[in-house]
């Protein structure tokens, strides 16, 4: 194995799906704070007001709020040198709009920090992770206003000045390409139109989505300036949910179909983040979807000069794409719907498995930017028991993570400047597409279930003890 000797190894959490404590420290409530539990079968229910016989997963999530300290020793003891994490907007801004941020919320992350640096952990912070204070997707309807751009701008530069010297890496926001779909514009842009119901149900207008998602390339590349200029050694990255597509078959409608589809999920937004400009096929994105962008000649400008350092990726599965098959579907990243590819197997929540995918997303990505790479978030979601000696055993995770971890040295081998691996996720936490608990990622079990019921105990899988080995290592050890 061909590892760097400063490759950070690591895990990868979100508030929302993590921290809980939504009514704690002076939080405010959030986007996701809004969204029932789910199933495979049962899209979660995007709510106006809390109803009582329904169970928002998200507000308690696994409590880092109140364990941070015994996850991060967890975390530590493990050899966890990388931990990223999020910030949740409403804890330092509980509606998005004061003058003057909550001082309860950011000494929680002061906290945070200064748990990870007693363990030598590097924080990789996601300013924006999937959840906006609730009171912009009510005024604004979320990122559909330009109003939120100087919000968001506020927030990052309390964020930025506070923790200048406990943060060096940063994401601007989480899988900004959520944007492009329609399915994923109240998870990625908290817009939520008149008649949107839940997940699977959703009122689109691409007008005022992609419209939206610019005002997210703006805000991201404003950020970068602003952070450079207050601590000229952050490193700020943006980050792309990784949905490469395969043509179904060798037919060229299908090879142009796939084609369109990558440029739309894949490369879009990592286009004009990390080049500075909208790509050449963005105006026929835009005539397909009959949208017409409001854009500033100092909009065009900002993006020039706010692009991104780093190119992270969140990495779960490929697709395949027909113009001219219709045949099984499988479920894919970003909610999006896919046709099954029948050499690969499929975990227990029906995405598929494809190790050498991630190799060739990784070279595709950096023969397209040439800018450092991070895998940010990759991981197996399975049903793990906990048997009656208090133990997890999931072999089945270890060789998930052994195919892909031998897929990047494959990519490092192929010349691939890749920085970092950030597993989703060290800790079980909530589902984002499902909201279920049982829906387990972690290397450290959680005893809560779907309802939130149980002791929030933490409990060592075996995977835990395999991937210390690996990280001691330093990729050499996978057995």
């Amino acid at each position: 194995m061909t590892f760097p000797k400063n490759f950070l190894w690591g895990g990868a959490t979100a508030a929302n799906q993590f921290e809980g404590g939504y009514d704690k420290g002076g939080r405010g409530l959030s986007s996701l704070d809004m969204v029932t539990n789910g199933s495979i079968n049962e899209p979660r229910q995007i709510t106006r007001s809390t109803i009582s016989d329904k169970y928002y997963p998200n507000r308690k999530a696994s409590d880092f709020y109140h364990h941070y300290k015994e996850d991060i020793a967890l975390l530590a003891e493990m050899g966890i040198m990388i931990f990223r994490m999020s910030i949740s907007w409403s804890r330092i801004f509980p509606k998005g709009i004061e003058n003057t941020p909550n001082e309860e919320g950011l000494k929680f992350y002061d906290n945070v920090f200064d748990e990870l640096k007693k363990y030598n952990i590097e924080p990789l912070v996601t300013i924006s992770h999937f959840d906006i204070p609730l009171n912009l997707v009510e005024k604004y309807n979320g990122w559909a206003s330009s109003e939120v751009i100087d919000l968001y701008l506020k927030y990052c530069e309390i964020i930025f000045k506070r923790y200048k010297n406990k943060v060096n890496y940063w994401i601007t926001f989480n899988e900004i390409n959520a944007g492009v779909t329609g399915v994923s514009s109240y998870q990625g842009l908290g817009i939520r139109n008149e008649g949107t119901i839940s997940y699977s149900d959703v009122e689109d207008d691409p007008q005022i989505r992609l419209q939206a998602l610019h005002y997210q390339f703006v805000a991201a590349a404003k950020a970068v300036v602003m952070g450079h200029e207050i601590n000229p050694n952050f490193k700020i990255g943006c980050m792309i949910g990784s949905s490469i597509c395969y043509p179904y078959t060798c037919h060229p409608k299908d090879i142009i179909h796939a084609q369109e589809r990558n440029q739309l999920y894949n490369y879009y937004c990592a286009d004009v983040q990390v080049r500075g400009e909208y790509p050449y096929y963005a105006k026929r994105i835009w005539d397909n979807e009959n949208v017409s962008l409001h854009i500033t000649k100092n909009n065009e400008e900002i993006l020039k000069k706010g692009k991104a350092d780093f190119l992270a990726i969140s990495y779960y599965a490929t697709m395949c794409v027909s113009a001219t098959q219709t045949g099984e579907s499988a479920l894919a990243n970003l909610n999006l719907d896919t046709l099954r590819n029948p050499y690969l197997e499929k975990t227990d929540w029906d995405w598929v498995i494809d190790p050498d995918g991630l190799r060739f997303t990784l070279n595709e990505m950096y023969a397209r930017y040439q800018i450092p790479l991070m895998v940010v978030e990759n991981g197996l979601s399975a049903y793990d028991v906990l048997d009656e000696n208090m133990e997890i055993h999931d072999p089945y995770r270890v060789e998930y993570f052994k195919a892909h971890i031998r897929a990047m040295n494959e990519a490092i081998e192929d010349g691939v400047d890749l920085r970092a691996y950030t597993t989703w996720a060290p800790i079980d936490l909530v589902s984002a597409i499902t909201g279920e608990m049982k829906k387990r990622y972690g290397f450290i079990y959680v005893d809560f279930d779907d309802y939130g019921n149980g002791t929030g105990k933490r409990y060592k899988k075996d995977s835990y003890y395999w991937y210390k080995k690996v990280i001691a290592s330093n990729g050499e050890s996978l057995d």
